[in-house]
């Protein structure tokens, strides 16, 4: 059993003796969470996307373990249901591939010729997956190696499926195909074939369907209100919408009692909904990452949460706005600029939730800083450069040629640094010349800050906050045991692909800095969900 997805949240956050280490909110349990199903044993099985990871929840003590490790023959399980003999099937999303998991523990390809699958249910031993893209299809897989039955195509985005009581298979479209009519709409279909129809529509932003013991259908939203519509299609045909607060709902599970336990996507955990929408955690909710991290000039601090933009506090984490894919964040006065790898940067306004996009088509842009002239200064990741997004939009690079740059930040000076987590260096752009080595001999080192006459960097591959003075040269570890990156003892493999399918596929993890107007540290404590203040101990050491 494991206390966090990391370790004891009882142990300090790192070890220091420049700095003092505090949690600005409690770590997390699972990597968000999505596909969610009842095993033969009463627990509730997590498909963890972002971690390439299953989980098992007690639903009484909320005790969690992990089934599926991160580092075992699955890289992104979305969805998962068990067949009659026990076994649990997994739809692996990116690589396109459906794994069974028997009840002994042995893997066994079912397939690896679907587009990212997703929806995945059972009925009785047939096995149903859908897939998550564009004109999409439903089809049954056969583990014993037979052709797969396409029974229909046209999906928008499909998703979490179930067999109804009238024996037909449901399914939402996610979004709007090439017919407008396709938002918002539920499906089925005879499990053997035959025409699909609609069952409902006008519902909103439909992510998962699923039928209660009585029979009532229940049909997800994937926004930030947490609704869930109950429609009785089979009895009086009423339609009743539920607000649960559950930012990002993924998917839902019934037990025997007819409790019904939901995932978020955004949030992760586990939780209990009431049929009046009341909520009682089973798993806290919390942060998939956080990736990078930024404070405000009124002490806001903002954390780039993947699927959202959140603030981290004690009691929990307070979603400002789902912004899918946010990855790198600076704020300006009361701006927050935004990176997503899969290629964009984006201005967000706290004030009025207005985002403007100022670059697209970028090859994983990653950290994020706005340079003294105002320009955003980013971290293009796969194009080994460095480059400038002016007031008008226009890009401009600032340098190129690197291995995998990181992060970006500037000196009092308004010199340039950047984190090359390829190369194992920071470096210091200089103009018409080749950058100059700062720091070298690093393992990963990604985010990066600038305080007084020193630079900081997080050291990924070995968990160290690194100090140099950028005045004397002076290298210094300044912290360890960092909780970024993955668990002690998970060997790394290939990473998953950027895209899959023309959709957003894996995003590579990422451990911001920044500094705050107090001259302390914020860090993103990736491996355990938090963010991270590292302020000056009293002591410090020469």
């Amino acid at each position: 059993m494991s206390a966090s997805r990391y370790g004891s949240p009882g142990n300090p956050p790192a070890t220091s003796a420049r700095w003092t280490a505090e949690r600005l909110n409690p770590p997390s349990r699972l990597w968000g969470s999505n596909g969610v199903a009842f095993g033969p044993d009463g627990r509730l099985y997590v498909a963890q996307f972002l971690a390439a990871q299953v989980s098992a929840v007690d639903p009484a003590t909320g005790d969690v373990e992990v089934v599926v490790p991160m580092d075992g023959p699955v890289q992104s399980p979305d969805d998962l249901a068990f067949g009659a003999d026990g076994s649990m099937y997994i739809a692996d999303l990116v690589p396109g591939r459906v794994w069974r998991r028997g009840p002994d523990g042995e893997y066994t390809l079912v397939s690896d010729d679907v587009a990212n699958p997703n929806g995945i249910t059972c009925v009785g031993d047939r096995l149903f997956v859908n897939e998550m893209k564009p004109d999409g299809r439903l089809m049954e897989l056969f583990p014993d190696g037979r052709d797969p039955v396409v029974l229909t195509e046209g999906l928008a985005l499909g998703n979490a499926m179930q067999l109804g009581p009238d024996g037909h298979l449901y399914y939402p479209h996610m979004m709007s195909g090439p017919n407008p009519l396709l938002t918002g709409q539920v499906w089925r279909i005879p499990p053997d074939g035959g025409t699909p129809e609609v069952v409902a529509d006008d519902v909103h932003q439909p992510v998962a369907v699923r039928f209660d013991q009585g029979g009532v259908l229940h049909v997800l939203s994937r926004g930030a209100e947490g609704i869930v519509t109950r429609i009785d299609l089979h009895g009086s045909g009423s339609r009743t919408l539920v607000t649960s607060g559950v930012v990002g709902l993924d998917n839902a599970a019934f037990d025997a009692e007819n409790r019904m336990f939901v995932s978020s996507y955004a949030s992760g955990g586990v939780t209990e909904m009431h049929p009046d929408g009341r909520t009682r955690e089973i798993v806290p909710r919390g942060l998939d990452g956080p990736y990078g991290v930024t404070i405000d000039l009124g002490g806001q601090v903002y954390a780039a949460d993947h699927y959202r933009v959140a603030s981290p506090s004690p009691a929990g984490i307070t979603t400002h706005a789902l912004l899918p894919f946010a990855h790198g964040i600076a704020a300006e006065g009361e701006l927050l600029h935004l990176t997503s790898q899969f290629g964009q940067i984006q201005t967000y306004d706290p004030r009025d939730g207005t985002t403007r996009e100022r670059a697209g088509g970028l090859r994983r842009p990653l950290g994020i800083t706005v340079a003294p002239d105002g320009s955003l200064v980013v971290a293009e990741s796969d194009a080994g450069r460095v480059v400038a997004v002016d007031g008008n939009d226009a890009v401009s690079v600032l340098a190129d040629g690197l291995d995998r740059p990181a992060d970006v930040t500037f000196d009092a000076e308004g010199r340039c640094y950047v984190s090359d987590e390829g190369a194992g260096a920071v470096l210091r752009i200089e103009a018409d010349a080749a950058p100059t080595v700062v720091l070298d001999g690093l393992d990963a080192p990604q985010g990066l800050a600038v305080l007084g006459d020193e630079l900081f960097t997080v050291e990924t591959g070995r968990r160290r906050l690194r100090a140099v003075s950028l005045t004397t040269g002076e290298v210094r570890t300044d912290a360890e045991d960092l909780p970024v990156g993955a668990p002690a003892g998970v060997v790394p493999r290939t990473e998953p692909a950027l895209f899959a399918q023309g959709m957003p596929g894996m995003a590579r993890r990422f451990a911001g800095l920044a500094v705050t107007q107090e001259g302390a540290l914020l860090l993103s404590g990736n491996g355990e969900g938090t963010v991270v203040s590292l302020k000056p101990s009293d002591r410090r050491c020469p």
